[in-house]
Order: C-alpha cells, then structure tokens, then sequence
C-alpha cells in the first residue's frame, strides 16, 4: 500500500464479553458474540439483559406466578403452532414437555433477567425462549446452544411477539395471584365474623370523630370489619374476567404479522384448556396491544382492599391502646417484646405491619398510573413496572392477610370489665332517652352529668322524668345497641307534662 491509499475501516464489531466465572459456550446475536456459563438454560439475550438492568436485583422468579404464566403461553402457542402445522409436532412436543416442568417449579432459578426492565418486556419472553429451547435441547440429546435444532424464536417464540406474550402472561399470573388473595382475603373476614359473633352481647361505647358516640356491642363493631372485607372481595373477584381477555395472535401492533389467520383462535382455545380461565381474544388486538386500563382496574381495586383493611387495623391500635392509659377495650396478642429501654412493653406490630403494606400499595397504584399514562402509540412499553408493582401487591396483602388473621385476630381477648364501666358512666346513653324526655332536656341532663359525674339513669329518675323501671328498660343493652328497636309512636314528656305530675304529687 502506497502512502496514498487510505486503508478501510475495520468491520464493526462487538467485543466478546463473559457473564460469571466458570467454563462458557459462546452465544450469538445481531450485535455479536458473548461468553455465557455452560451450565446456563439461558442465553445471550438474558445475558445482555443482566448488563442492560442492574436495577432491583430483583429477578422475575420473584413472582413464581409470572414465570408459570409464562410457560403456560408458550405451551399454549407450541400447541396451537403444531394444530395449524407451522411447526413440527417433535418440536412442539418437547416443548410442551419442558413448559410443563416449569409449571411443576423447575428451572425457576433460570429466569434471572429483573423484573424492570427497558423493552416492554423483551428481556423477560427471550429469557423464557432460551430456558425452554435449551433445557429442550437437552431432552433431545444436543448440547445447549445447538440452535440448529430447536431455536428460541424460530421455533420457541413462533407466532408471537413479546407484544401479545407478556401482556397475555401478566395477566394470566395476575389471575392465579387474585385467587390466592381471595382466599386468605376470604378466611379473614370469617375470622371477624367468628369475633363478632363471640363478642355479640359485649356492650361497649361507639365513637364517632374520636369522640363518645352511643353504644353498640363489641360483636357489632367486629361484624362490621368482616362485612367490609365482604365487599372489596366481591370487588376484587369482578376483576378476574377482565383479566381474561388476551391479545395472543396480535404479534407486533395488532396487525397478527408473520401468524396464520388461524392461530389466533388456536392458541386462546389452547390457553383456556390449560389454565382453567375462560380467555377470550380481544375484539380489537390493536386497541388491546396498546390499552393497559385493566390493570388500573385490578390496582385500584387491590388500593381500594388494602387502605380499607388499613383502616381496620388503625381502629384496633386504638382500640388496644394502652394497656392502662389508652383505650384498652380489647387485649392484642402479644407477639414480641415492643422495646429496648421499656420493661414489659408490647406493641401492635401485627396491625402495624398491615399498615406498611396498604402504604406500599398506595404507592405502587400511583405508579401504575403513572406507566399508564405513559403508554405511546401502539404499545405500552412500561407494562413490566405496572406487571411488578401489582405482583409485589397482590403477594403482600396476600402474606398480610394471613399474618393478620393468624397472629392477631383469632387471638383477640375483651376487656369484659373495662368495657362495661364506660357504659355505665358515659353520657352517650342520653341519647337513647331523647325520645322520652327531649332533647333539650336530655342536653341539660348531660351537662350536669358530666360536671358533677352523676349516672344519667339517676339523673332522670330524679328530676321525675321516667321510673326506674322506665329506665331499665329503656337502656337494656339489647336496646341500645339497636339488637332490640323501639318499635311504635313515642310520646315525648313536655314541660307542660312534667308540671301536670308534679302538681298530681302535691
């Protein structure tokens, strides 16, 4: 070469980099050539994703859920691509094979990308493409890498995009992870409704505003807890059909690019017999690719369970609070010391722990939101943030029910005593004589019962408003607490009335 020439550029080329220590087989794509572990089911893909996303340090085998789905589509999709005859039957036996390994809990340790991710999900579908074309490739007698015989998306990913597969997956998972919490959701409310119905005739003072309201039982406050939990389960179990409706066919945008006219239908058939689920396919797969509003639905729905959940959890701390300068109308079970410094302290933890979780889930529908609103054209490429804020939800209110239901309410003693001594001095009880004697009379009988700590019963009796057997009767637990309604015109006592009896005496 002359001193004229100008040499060519050297081809571009990516450097051969090594993932862990330990013998590699080299792996390959369109950007190049790395060094993955030999004893690895997953391949270069997962492996740039380990480099791309060192973000949690988090994997997605965090949410078992999500990795069985996963399997369960691929199997759906080898099975609907063998029934239409674009792949063939060895090939998609085996892989059924491996998919159903999956699902019994093997090879979860190889789903290792993080659960946020760039990509829309990308690295998460090629993770599960490469385990299952590898362990595959195994069961077929060939070495891992041998892509020349079953590769992860020539054969593994067929028919599908990351775009159909991950949605699909998510909710999917999302549906085995609301079944789970409905049944710990479920022995929760019938573990109040056992309290209420042991506290039934504890008679005890309502509050409204922190302030002394009129009484009700103790079994009527636990009643309500449980009948709440009634309703946001039926809230939470609506949620489950508008889980089923899938994209799976849709490929890309929606368009179905690269798949037979039949593997739509094919797959979600498919899809269906596996799983258990009534999935249908979306009427329009290009809205479907893009839309995400199902899972703010399923996100508001799971906020709306836990902040009402949270709220019961304040009422015990308060109710328990104490033990001697506090409420202390019901006795916690005590699982831990509460201090370091103060001897014989115990704290509510068990409540408290159900409160951080209902915050966590505060903010993780925030955050769903937010991705939500993010999404742009034909595609939502922050599904894997909403798919983890929801999944980590779903398991902590599912833990947090248990744990409050095991550790804490079933073991829930009264304070019979306390209990009785705030009926009996409280001023609230006025309020079941208004009827008789009036409200202005009642207020004033009120003021002076708080003022000099006179029993309101007494008061009446006195001031010759009622007999005391009127009174007993009037302010008989089963009637104050509404167990037992006055039923009938009451006639309330004038001034004009009082003077009359008065007079009568004389």
């Amino acid at each position: 070469m002359n001193s004229t020439e100008v040499p060519e550029k050297p081809a571009m080329t990516v450097p051969v980099t090594t993932i862990g220590g330990g013998p590699t087989r080299p792996d390959s794509d369109s950007l190049g050539t790395m060094q993955v572990p030999e004893d690895a089911y997953w391949g270069i893909h997962t492996a740039r994703a380990l480099e791309n996303f060192p973000i949690t340090r988090r994997p997605i085998s965090v949410y078992p859920d999500l990795v069985r789905a996963l399997a369960r589509v691929k199997q759906a999709a080898a099975r609907a691509n063998r029934e239409i005859g674009v792949l063939d039957a060895a090939k998609a036996d085996v892989i059924e094979r491996v998919c159903e390994e999956i699902i019994a809990g093997e090879l979860h340790d190889q789903f290792i990308v993080g659960v946020i991710q760039g990509g829309a999900g990308t690295s998460t579908n090629m993770n599960t493409n490469e385990v299952i074309a590898n362990r595959a490739l195994e069961i077929m007698g060939h070495r891992r890498g041998e892509y020349q015989f079953m590769h992860p998306i020539d054969d593994v990913n067929r028919s599908q995009s990351t775009n159909d597969v991950y949605p699909t997956a998510v909710k999917l998972s999302l549906v085995f992870g609301i079944n789970r919490l409905l049944e710990e959701h479920a022995l929760l409310a019938q573990s109040f409704a056992r309290k209420g119905h042991e506290f039934a005739g504890i008679l005890k003072v309502g509050r409204t505003q922190l302030q002394d309201a009129v009484p009700m039982t103790l079994g009527q406050e636990f009643n309500g807890f449980s009948h709440t939990l009634v309703e946001d389960h039926d809230r939470l179990r609506e949620t489950i059909p508008l889980l089923s409706e899938i994209n799976m066919g849709a490929t890309a945008i929606g368009t179905g690019i690269t798949t037979d006219p039949r593997y739509a239908e094919a797959v979600c058939r498919h899809l269906a017999e596996i799983t258990g689920i009534d999935t249908v396919t979306a009427k329009d797969l290009i809205e479907a690719t893009s839309d995400v509003g199902v899972f703010m639905t399923v996100s508001s729905n799971l906020k709306r369970a836990a902040v009402k959940l949270s709220k019961i959890c304040n009422d015990l701390r308060l109710l328990s609070s104490g033990p001697q300068a506090g409420f202390g109308e019901i006795n916690l079970p005590a699982k831990q010391a509460g201090s370091s410094i103060m001897p014989g302290k115990v704290n509510p933890v068990i409540p408290e722990v159900v409160n951080q979780i209902a915050y966590s889930i505060i903010g993780a529908d925030a955050t769903v939101t937010a991705a939500a609103e993010a999404g742009q054209l034909q595609l939502n490429a922050f599904e894997p943030v909403i798919a983890h804020s929801i999944l980590q939800s779903l398991a902590w209110l599912t833990n947090g029910c248990r744990t409050l239901r095991v550790n804490c309410i079933d073991g829930i003693t009264p304070n019979v005593q306390r209990l009785a001594a705030q009926v009996e001095t409280s001023v609230s009880v006025v309020t079941a004589l208004t009827p008789y004697i009036g409200y202005a009379a009642s207020a004033t009988l009120a003021h002076t019962a708080l003022t000099t700590n006179a029993s309101i019963a007494d008061l009446v009796i006195e001031n010759g408003y009622m007999t005391e057997e009127e009174v007993r009767r009037v302010l008989r637990p089963e009637r104050l607490s509404g167990l037992v309604p006055a039923t009938g015109v009451i006639d309330v006592i004038t001034q004009d009335d009082l003077d009359a009896a008065a007079a009568e005496q004389r």
